[in-house]
């Protein structure tokens, strides 16, 4: 005798672990495009960060609605954590979109994602296990990642300093931000736990932005929408769905895909070229993804995939 499904079964079990990954990558690179929308923008930094989150806010309601009769029912218990997350992400994203303008492009999307080994250290805290050897090597391989992705445009000067604080103080909200995010994930579908995230970050970044008497009305549309589709409808979307179905350390190993594809974006759009030390940072990266899901035991991520889902 033979088990006939058992071929069909390792299928769909493959299937179903790639497919969170695949959304991880792709999400990442459509948030690596976001500081290059945001220089763009003819209204302050803050603001565009405000637009961001205005523009994308009825999509991912009306997205929600679509997918589910009740898409907020099970959002019951949890509005304390939705609040603090928006605002985690509304503070994450005002300090991130300062530092953008006072740093290079390079720098503002590595300091931004420092989460890259926040997060995972709070993983391993919640399963209460150290990292496996090839895990603990993993880490390695990302941190020297990061430390070559800087390449030449790293500038510890006072012409940058500011910026590289503020991107650093945004990545660690962005921390906050997903540690938070996990939970409410542990009881609710992705697009509802963002579309709520979304709309508790509005506010705070309006007022943020009139606080420092920015430029608010934009003249020109195009790169707000754009920031606001690839960024926090696409990015975000993706990413909050593939927190609720990976461990914490293979989400912080893949945040440094953004600084990869931002230096690439840089190099097109501003003629920063990249150098021999960032081609070697971006193939350790790879090396840690791809060792961190092929070795040791999975660290079990804080939040569990609803079965609403």
């Amino acid at each position: 005798m033979h088990d006939s499904g058992s071929p069909r079964k390792t299928l769909t079990s493959e299937t179903a672990h790639m497919l969170p990954l695949a959304a991880l990558l792709c999400g990442n690179i459509a948030l690596a495009f976001g500081p290059w929308f945001v220089r763009l923008a003819d209204v302050g930094p803050v603001a565009a960060g405000f637009w961001r989150i205005a523009l994308a806010a009825p999509l991912l309601v009306i997205l929600a609605f679509a997918t589910s009769r009740r898409p907020f029912a099970s959002a019951r218990g949890l509005w304390l954590l939705i609040a603090f997350g928006g605002i985690a992400f509304a503070a994450d994203l005002a300090s991130w979109h300062l530092g953008i303008l006072r740093t290079t492009l390079a720098n503002a999307t590595l300091f931004g994602n420092s989460a890259t080994l926040m997060f995972p250290i709070y993983g391993f805290l919640v399963a209460r296990a150290w990292p496996t050897r090839s895990q603990g090597f993993a880490l390695l391989l990302a941190a020297a990642g990061a430390a070559l992705l800087l390449g030449r445009s790293y500038e510890m000067s006072p012409k940058h300093l500011a910026g590289d604080l503020l991107c650093l103080i945004a990545g660690t909200l962005y921390t906050v931000y997903f540690i938070l995010m996990a939970r409410v994930r542990s009881a609710m579908a992705p697009i509802p736990a963002l579309a709520l995230s979304t709309l508790a970050s509005a506010l705070p970044l309006l007022v943020a932005a009139w606080v420092l008497n920015e430029t608010i009305w934009p003249e020109k549309w195009g790169v707000l929408i754009g920031l606001a589709l690839a960024s926090q409808v696409l990015g975000q979307g993706l990413m909050i769905y593939a927190i609720g179905h990976l461990s914490p350390l293979v989400v912080g190993i893949a945040l440094l895909t953004q600084p990869i594809v931002a230096g690439t974006v840089g190099w097109f759009a501003y003629g920063e070229r990249l150098g021999v030390p960032d081609f070697i940072g971006a193939a350790l990266v790879a090396a840690a993804l791809v060792l961190v899901r092929a070795g040791g035991p999975r660290v079990a991520s804080p939040a569990q995939e609803p079965k609403s889902a």
